[in-house]
């Protein structure tokens, strides 16, 4: 494992920021669609990791994905908790045996992603976060092996990032309360897609600087 996770609490509390600062239309969106509570829950477990911070940068990269993904499963209710915690769980399990490159971290991304879909019993057209996750685990798999440039290969997942959650306001939602709406919910965008887009720029953002 190269290095460790010091700049994770960076990105915590950019992510605890940008989720406050877009509360109101996600809350709009969770209403519309879900259950209401999607803001409070992400800022719950945001909130725990902040408090985690200095068992983060104690570890290695492979270590805190498994503290992250930890804390996300115990203290995120509803769907996205376990889903989130099992992204991170996965990608701390594969980082076990990689190091932090960029192919390193698009095949733990990429496994992560696969394991949402297998906990979720969902995939990418049903109008999930998957919408936005997959797509990105795609693009960052493609432009790795293809050698691309940090801020090109990051430029280009916040891009498919905006796509995928766009690309769920035309589809019929089947998993979670969304799903008992059938066509009527059909026009708006889901709030879990949503989060995923905001807080994968804001990443894609912050780590563009960071170069």
């Amino acid at each position: 494992m190269v290095g460790k996770p010091e700049i994770l609490p960076d990105v915590i509390a950019l992510l605890h920021g940008t989720i406050s600062n877009n509360a109101d239309e996600l809350e709009e969106l969770d209403r519309i669609l879900g259950d209401g509570d999607h803001v409070v829950n992400l800022l719950r477990g945001l909130g725990v990791l902040q408090a985690k911070s200095e068992d983060l940068v104690r570890t290695d990269w492979s270590g805190a994905f498994q503290v992250i993904g930890l804390s996300l499963m115990s203290s995120v209710g509803g769907a996205s908790g376990s889903l989130y915690g099992t992204l991170f769980l996965k990608m701390g399990s594969v980082l076990k045996e990689s190091e932090l490159t960029t192919s390193g971290m698009a095949d733990a991304f990429s496994q992560g992603v696969d394991a949402m879909k297998a906990r979720g019993k969902s995939d990418v057209g049903e109008k999930t976060m998957l919408d936005v996750l997959a797509p990105v685990a795609q693009c960052l798999t493609r432009l790795s092996d293809e050698g691309a440039g940090r801020n090109a290969l990051l430029e280009a997942m916040a891009n498919v990032a905006l796509e995928g959650v766009e690309a769920t306001r035309n589809m019929v939602a089947t998993k979670g309360r969304a799903a008992y709406l059938g066509e009527r919910s059909v026009g708006h965008v889901d709030a879990g897609a949503k989060s995923s887009q905001v807080m994968l720029c804001a990443l894609t953002d912050f780590l563009v600087d960071e170069a």
